[in-house]
């Protein structure tokens, strides 16, 4: 038995948690505390490295003393992380700027000039999207990339750019305030598209660094999501109440072991997500794109396998922003039993969740949320429940697009807030027709994949594909057939609205 702490980087806070990994990961503890992120008018979303650190300080001090362990008996330490943002580092190590968010979406002029120009397919010039598929198997085309946001950063920010010695993502910051060094796990280096997974030159590209205008001086050391980093400093370690020392791995960014502490770690295992965000995640054993659809096979935990990916923009932060501004209630599940005593498909009321523009399977900053269907006779149930089934409308569609080119599980485990709630389980299988499955810890799956990674780096869990042992199914869900029709019928209307709706998006955005 050992005791590994996991840091969970979300969007909006950091979750620390204790578990002990034995013959089965189990959970002893865990502390949350919020830092901010900042939404500015001109498109930007921005987070403040040290707000993150503080958070991760003071969560590991206050569940250290309320669990008794003892630091010492803390034998390993990884972190599960948001992706895709962009963290610029002098040769000291400190952030020379506020850190962009994955959700920045300020770099319109940037990636007009770097790709989408000329003879297009999916937004991207034929010949760059080429040489892109070729080396990676996908390609920067969506304005939150990270290349996008170091090419804003050179443009708008030339002093600041000129004192840039590293680029990192959220993890890699976190990993060298512990031990010092400059490190990126693959996976987060193939979420920059700098990354080739071609056999025999896997790396960083120097090709697509000269394609898109990097200077590969700035990309750090790569590392495997197991990989031992190096130890706490002592600073480190003073300063989060631990012993110097301990050891750190690579760790994961959230695509990547949301899905291990899922238990899908085996070709043709698919897991739905529903957090701020939320995506559909199926492994495979070779790499594969749908341009039109905006989904790609992307580097995951594991040598070989790959996570085909469908990701949609807002999900769980509909569902904060309807409890906000629509329910006026004090908890989710106060929310949620007022939604559920509409009917099923809420009366004919549809949601559109793009609260912050959508990926897949359309790519565009645009588009807006809506209601459609609104009459005298709705009610508040109609529209919160309408909420619900529009995230699960839309991740339907996602995952119908990922059918068109693999075959995803019959089986599907649901994780994240939204796995939580019984009535959300039971949409969801409706919704999509299929078996759902929920662990233990649906909420908590980030850090329960990044005490994975401890427990292989430790040589306690023999490999990432054996994970699946460690992590029980709590609770089953089968679709129900008397909501069949009403379901497809607005299903079908529901995919209706972007492109019914693209026109009038692209024009709003234009006047303000």
């Amino acid at each position: 038995m050992a005791y590994v702490l996991a840091y969970d980087i979300g969007t909006t806070g950091v979750k620390t948690c204790l578990y002990k990994v034995s013959d089965k990961i189990e959970h002893v503890g865990a502390k949350k505390r919020d830092y901010n992120l900042y939404i500015l008018e001109n498109g930007g979303a921005e987070q403040d490295p040290e707000e993150w650190w503080d958070a991760m300080r003071v969560t590991t001090k206050e569940l250290m003393a309320s669990t008794g362990v003892h630091p010492e008996e803390v034998k390993g330490i990884s972190f599960c992380s948001q992706m895709q943002g962009l963290v610029l580092v002098d040769k000291e190590g400190k952030p020379l700027r506020r850190a962009m968010s994955y959700m920045d979406q300020r770099a319109t002029e940037e990636i007009k000039k770097g790709i989408a120009y000329g003879i297009q397919i999916a937004g991207a010039n034929i010949f760059k999207l080429i040489k892109s598929l070729y080396l990676t198997g996908a390609v920067s085309s969506s304005v939150k990339d990270p290349v996008w946001k170091y090419k804003w950063v050179e443009a708008h920010e030339a002093e600041i750019f000129k004192k840039v010695y590293k680029w990192l993502d959220v993890k890699e910051y976190l990993l060298l305030r512990c031990t010092g060094e400059f490190v990126m796990t693959e996976d987060s280096a193939y979420s920059t598209f700098l990354y080739s997974t071609r056999k025999g030159c896997k790396g960083w590209s120097k090709t697509l660094c000269n394609i898109y205008g990097v200077n590969p001086e700035h990309l750090p050391r790569l590392i495997k999501t197991t990989d031992l980093v190096g130890g706490l400093t002592a600073q480190a370690a003073e300063e989060l109440g631990l012993a110097e020392a301990t050891p750190v791995f690579g760790g994961g960014g959230d695509a990547t072991l949301i899905g291990v502490g899922a238990g899908c770690v085996n070709p043709g295992e698919t897991h739905i997500y529903w957090g701020t965000s939320g995506w559909v995640s199926t492994i495979v054993t070779k790499q594969l794109v749908d341009t039109t659809a905006m989904i790609a096979a992307i580097v995951g935990a594991q040598e070989d396998k790959y996570n085909y990916f469908a990701e949609m923009e807002t999900a769980g932060k509909c569902m904060a922003w309807a409890k906000e501004n629509i329910a006026n209630a004090d908890a989710f599940e106060e929310m949620i039993e007022l939604a559920v005593k509409a009917p099923a498909g809420s009366s004919g009321v549809l949601f559109a969740p793009w609260l912050h523009g959508n990926r897949c399977p359309f790519e565009d900053p645009t588009a807006s949320g809506m209601f459609y269907n609104l009459k005298i006779e709705t009610t508040k149930s109609d529209i919160l429940r309408s909420v619900i089934e529009g995230i699960c409308f839309h991740l339907r569609w996602m995952l119908e697009c990922q059918d068109k080119k693999i075959k995803t599980g019959e089986t599907i485990r649901f994780v994240g807030g939204g796995a939580v709630s019984h009535e959300i389980c039971q949409i969801l299988a409706d919704i999509i027709g299929r078996r759902v499955e929920v662990v233990s810890e649906p909420r908590n799956v980030g850090a329960v994949g990044a005490a994975a990674i401890v427990g292989v780096g430790l040589n306690r869990i023999d490999s990432v594909s054996n994970v699946r042992d460690f992590v029980p199914v709590a609770r089953v869900f089968e679709p129900r057939s008397a909501n069949k029709g009403r379901y497809d019928k607005n299903y079908r209307e529901f995919k209706m609205l972007y492109k019914e709706n693209k026109h009038m998006f692209h024009k709003i955005a234009r006047i303000h």
